[in-house]
C-alpha cells in the first residue's frame, strides 16, 4: 500500500496488527480543540494528508471544546476522507474513549465498562462503517479497575464493533496486563513521546519486545515551530541544517529509527505542515546522527 505522493517521496509502511499503514500518521487533535482553525483549512490539511500517502489518522471523541459537540474531530476526519476525490479503501482511522471535555477547558476521565461501550458505538456511529479499525482505551481511570476497562475493549472486540485494540497513557505493567486481558490481541500502545518527553522509553522498549506499534503523541515536543531551537536540541537544528530539511522532519526521522514498531502521529492544521511531516520517511539518519540526536 505505497503510494507516490509527494514529489520525490514514496511513503513507507509500517504494521498496527494486521494492517499496513503509512509510517507517519496525522494526529486530529489541532484541529478540534481550543485554537481550531475554521474547517476549510482543516478538510485541506486531511486531503493534503490522504495526497501525500498518510493511510493512518488517529482522533478521540474527546478532541472538541463545547459540552455539545462530542466527536467533533472524528466527525471531521470522517467527513473529510469521504470527500477526497481518492481511494480511501485502504486508510485506518483510530479513534479513542474514556477520557471527556465537560466544556469548561478540563480533562476528564471514564473508565466505566458501560460506558466505554456505548462511546465506543457512538465513535462507530460518527465514523461510519461496519467497525472502528483501532479504538483505543484513552486514559486510565483511577477509580475504576483497569482489568475492568480494557475488559471493555475486549468485549468490543470479540463483538465486532472494532476491528483493532489499543490503550493510550498506559505503564508497562498495563501494558503487559491489556495484552493479557486481550488474549495476545493487544495492536497498540499511544504514549506522550518525544525529543523533549522521553519517559515513556520503557514502553516503547517493551512494544518493540512485543511486536506492537507505539504511537507517540505529540512527537515534534521541544521541536519549536519557529526560530531557534535551545541548546538541548542544538543537534536536531545541526542535523536538519546539514540535511537541508526542518528540524520537525529530523524529529520524525529519530522516532522512525528507533524501532520498526514506531508510527508517530504529529498534530497538523495546516496543509504544509503534513506536506513537511511525511518527507520523514526519506531522511535516512547516519549512525552518527542518530547517537548525537538520541543523546540530545
Amino acid at each position: 500500500m505505497s503510494a507516490d505522493s509527494l514529489e520525490g517521496t514514496t511513503m513507507k509502511t509500517r504494521r498496527i496488527g494486521d494492517l499496513e499503514v503509512s509510517a507517519i500518521g496525522l494526529g486530529g487533535m489541532p484541529m478540534s480543540i481550543e485554537g481550531r482553525p475554521d474547517d476549510e483549512r482543516s478538510i485541506a490539511t486531511i486531503h493534503a494528508a490522504l495526497d501525500a500517502g498518510v493511510t493512518f489518522f488517529d482522533t478521540a471523541d474527546a478532541y472538541h471544546v463545547h459540552a455539545d459537540e462530542v466527536g467533533h474531530n472524528e466527525s471531521l476526519i470522517a467527513g473529510a476522507i469521504r470527500s477526497w476525490g481518492g481511494d480511501a479503501s485502504g486508510v485506518l482511522v483510530a479513534t479513542k474513549g474514556g477520557h471527556l471535555r465537560p466544556g469548561d477547558g478540563s480533562w476528564t476521565v471514564n473508565g466505566r465498562p458501560e460506558y466505554l461501550k456505548e462511546a465506543a458505538k457512538a465513535s462507530l456511529a460518527r465514523l461510519g462503517g461496519d467497525a472502528i479499525g483501532l479504538y483505543q482505551f484513552h486514559r486510565p481511570d483511577p477509580d475504576v479497575a483497569y482489568e475492568d476497562s480494557v475488559g471493555a475493549i475486549r468485549d468490543l472486540l470479540d463483538e465486532g464493533v472494532i476491528r483493532l485494540a489499543g490503550i493510550s497513557n498506559a505503564d508497562p505493567a498495563q501494558i503487559r496486563q491489556a495484552q493479557q486481558i486481550l488474549g495476545g490481541r493487544l495492536a497498540s500502545v499511544q504514549n506522550q513521546f518525544s525529543p523533549a518527553f522521553r519517559s515513556s522509553e520503557p514502553e516503547l522498549v517493551l512494544a518493540d519486545e512485543l511486536g506492537i506499534a507505539f504511537l507517540p503523541w505529540s512527537p515534534l515536543g521541544g521541536i519549536q515551530s519557529a526560530g531557534a531551537l535551545g541548546d538541548r536540541f542544538a543537534p536536531f537544528q545541526q542535523v536538519a541544517d546539514a540535511r537541508g530539511v526542518s528540524p520537525q522532519v529530523v524529529a520524525l526521522a529519530w522516532h522512525l529509527a528507533k524501532s520498526p514498531h514506531v508510527i508517530p502521529i504529529p498534530g497538523a492544521s495546516r496543509p504544509e505542515s503534513i506536506r513537511d511531516s511525511v518527507t520523514a520517511v526519506d531522511l535516512d539518519l547516519t549512525p552518527e546522527e542518530y547517537a548525537a540526536l538520541d543523546a540530545a
